[in-house]
């Protein structure tokens, strides 16, 4: 299993190129976020043991998540503690010149730390997501340092926000308040729909990738639930195991009904919700938070996970290879 140690970093989130299953990018952050610089590293899988790092980027602020261009190989926006969103260009890399290792833009509306970020290019759409603990969720073109629209509707932290997508012209939110949230980004007043998900804080939230009606959510309370958003209220499968938070899931772009997440329990954890309400794999990769995962949209089963521990792996898990 191919492993890397961000000496001095704490990881907070991973994500695949888009563009190839060889390359990841991972937002981290000095003393655990809570203090300290972040650092953006450009990673690439050199064999079935190694990563070569190939390029990292420093940031003055702790780094919590990232997103990477559907278009573009070299963009990538990492979003930060300081309230800034900072897009680089692995183009402009020159070991010779600093200058061009700074962000070719950043953009500064929120007014507290950035927890998530997401992009959607579809069609002629261009759009980004942030969502903020000054519960707050902007909408930007990434060509403007100047937001589009603001959502407000949460009563706390805003933890997450993403893109359906299946469904235009809609997304999600979740919140420390416990509320799930279903947006149009054309009404920025209210949300189309509005749940009380769990007693907790929701940390976490993602669309399934063929089903355009599910949706899951991952909370402080160890659960990980699951909706139909024609039909708000009663959650269609809940999965139980954690023992601690859920911080973050995922469901897999090439299986309708598998999730992966991880936690404050250090587990990363595959569930079939077909099939069981407990994962059908729990790895201990990390001894201390796990705090990022993703899937390859390239190659089938491949995950990326990161924690607190500074370790940052690439595996395929085993209850999948049948």
């Amino acid at each position: 299993m191919p492993t890397y140690f961000t000496a001095n970093r704490h990881g907070y989130a991973v994500k695949f190129s888009r563009f190839s299953s060889d390359r990841i990018f991972v937002a981290s952050s000095q003393f655990y976020g809570l203090a300290g610089a972040g650092t953006l590293y450009v990673l690439d899988l050199v064999d079935d043991d190694n990563f070569k790092e190939v390029k990292s980027f420093q940031w003055s602020d702790g780094l919590f998540d990232l997103v990477t261009s559907e278009k573009d190989p070299n963009i990538v926006i990492s979003v930060s503690g300081d309230s800034t969103m900072q897009l680089w260009n692995l183009d402009s890399i020159d070991e010779n010149s600093p200058l061009t290792n700074l962000p070719q833009m950043i953009y500064k509306e929120h007014k507290k730390e950035i927890y998530s970020i997401d992009w959607l290019s579809v069609r002629s759409e261009n759009f980004i997501l942030s969502a903020s603990w000054d519960l707050s969720i902007k909408l930007w073109d990434p060509n403007y340092t100047t937001s589009l629209c603001t959502y407000n509707g949460h009563s706390k932290i805003v933890y997450n926000a993403i893109f359906s997508p299946l469904i235009p012209n809609t997304f999600a939110s979740c919140s420390a308040d416990g509320y799930l949230k279903i947006w149009n980004l054309f009404n920025k007043d209210k949300p189309i729909a509005s749940l009380k998900s769990h007693e907790g804080e929701i940390l976490t939230i993602d669309f399934c990738k063929f089903d355009q009606n599910i949706l899951a959510t991952g909370a402080s309370d160890g659960l990980i639930r699951g909706y139909d958003i024609r039909f708000f209220g009663m959650p269609m499968f809940e999965l139980k195991g954690c023992d601690y938070a859920v911080r973050k899931i995922q469901f897999s772009p090439f299986e309708i009904s598998t999730i992966a997440s991880v936690g404050y329990d250090c587990y990363t954890r595959i569930w079939d919700f077909n099939r069981t309400n407990e994962s059908i794999e729990s790895i201990k990769n990390h001894t201390d938070f796990a705090y990022g995962v993703d899937w390859s949209k390239s190659k089938r089963n491949l995950i990326a996970d990161c924690g607190w521990d500074s370790l940052v792996h690439v595996f395929s898990p085993k209850s999948l290879e049948n």
